[in-house]
């Protein structure tokens, strides 16, 4: 079973996400926080730290973890677990390192971001919540 870390980025009123790209296997071309698989060996919060550096170019000093959730597509995708925890601070600024990855990269304010389509149901949920 693959298990994946995955970061909500907010500041103020607005979360980081980026757009996956239409040649990706796993849920081309929809919105997607920022993470990935985690390595053999490897903890979770060294996971979160290595994938924002890597796709962004930031390091991560502030979050919370906040819950583990299945692969929701099981069937079509193979069993998977998402670790996502909510990232407040950070050193650098967000770019897009990995275009092949994320054919876009872009800050939503909370209201417009929860009709986006998604890599993952809670998505929506969460980011209700983040704006309460």
């Amino acid at each position: 079973m693959r298990e994946c870390v995955a970061a909500f980025i907010i500041k103020e009123e607005s979360i980081l996400l980026g757009k996956r790209s239409a040649t990706r296997a796993f849920y081309p071309d929809v919105w997607d926080v920022f993470g990935g698989h985690q390595n053999p060996g490897e903890s979770r919060e060294d996971a979160l730290r290595r994938e924002l550096f890597e796709e962004l170019g930031i390091t991560p000093t502030r979050w919370i973890f906040l819950l583990t959730a299945d692969e929701p597509n099981p069937t079509e995708n193979g069993r998977g677990q998402y670790h996502f925890y909510l990232v407040t601070a950070w050193e650098g600024a967000p770019q897009n390192l990995q275009p092949e990855e994320h054919a876009a990269v872009r800050w939503f304010k909370f209201e417009r971001a929860v009709n986006l389509p998604f890599a993952h149901p809670l998505y929506a949920e969460f980011i209700k919540r983040f704006s309460k």
